[in-house]
């Protein structure tokens, strides 16, 4: 599979250079807004100036990027996979009307644990919340991160809202007496954390927690690898990780 890395100088990027490598695929090119030597690949600083042949295009840039490398795979007809977060609602909406001409896979985690749970709170947030359960989440990022909260919590909060029927209210900053309805996401920021989501479900009596830690950088790297592989001959439309679950359980 031959790669184009956006935003391969990134934490996450020179994760996903070396797990390419292992994985014997093969990066073409990178982006970055400082162009490097360092590499058996070239490294430029504007998409557009790439014209050699690509298989899909991997993104661990920053979010106000990723719409210029959307309209870069819409015109050259290559599938994309979007791992930035952040991203504003004129980006989303580009992306949406982008996958009606390429696959685009887009997920806020690419870690198989965090898309199992997210399986899990489909199935039963309803129920713990019909039995009286608040519902908050707790995450926690290395001191680096720019948005908060992550993409991540605000993917698992919006799995809840979906789930529950009744309107949940999402707090991220709150400053008044819990209400039922309430959400919450706190947010911390510190040292080297490479990712920690805990999800709260507190009863009278009992607390449920779901909390998954991720351990190292490589399982985002190594599942946005797979989501590259997995949308190499899909047809236009949008993907994420829920999708390889259910080809897994198929």
């Amino acid at each position: 599979m031959k790669i184009i890395l956006a935003g391969c100088e990134g934490r996450m990027g020179k994760v996903v250079v070396e797990l390419a490598k292992q994985k014997k695929h093969e990066i073409v090119c990178g982006i970055s807004r400082h162009e490097k030597k360092n590499h058996d690949f070239v490294i430029l600083d504007d998409i557009n100036k790439f014209d050699g042949q690509a298989d899909v295009l991997i993104d661990f840039s920053v979010a106000n990027a990723t719409s210029n490398f959307v309209c870069y795979c819409v015109e050259k007809k290559i599938p994309a996979v979007i791992c930035t977060t952040g991203l504003n609602n004129k980006t989303e909406n580009l992306i949406f009307e982008a996958a009606k001409k390429i696959p685009i896979f887009k997920s806020a985690n690419m870690s198989l644990g965090i898309n199992i749970i997210a399986l899990i709170l489909k199935n039963f947030s309803q129920m713990l919340f019909d039995f009286g359960f608040d519902i908050e989440i707790l995450e926690k990022h290395h001191n680096k991160k720019l948005d908060a909260p992550s993409g991540t919590a605000l993917l698992l909060a919006e799995i809840i809202k979906k789930s529950v029927r009744q309107n949940l209210n999402l707090d991220y900053e709150r400053n008044h007496l819990r209400n039922k309805n309430d959400l919450g996401i706190v947010s911390i920021r510190g040292g080297n954390i490479a990712g920690e989501h805990e999800i709260i479900f507190a009863g009278q009596n009992e607390t449920i927690e779901i909390k998954h830690v991720a351990q190292s950088r490589e399982i985002f790297a190594l599942g946005a690898i797979k989501a590259g592989e997995f949308i190499l001959n899909k047809n236009s439309g949008s993907y994420s990780m829920q999708d390889i679950l259910k080809e897994n359980l198929a």
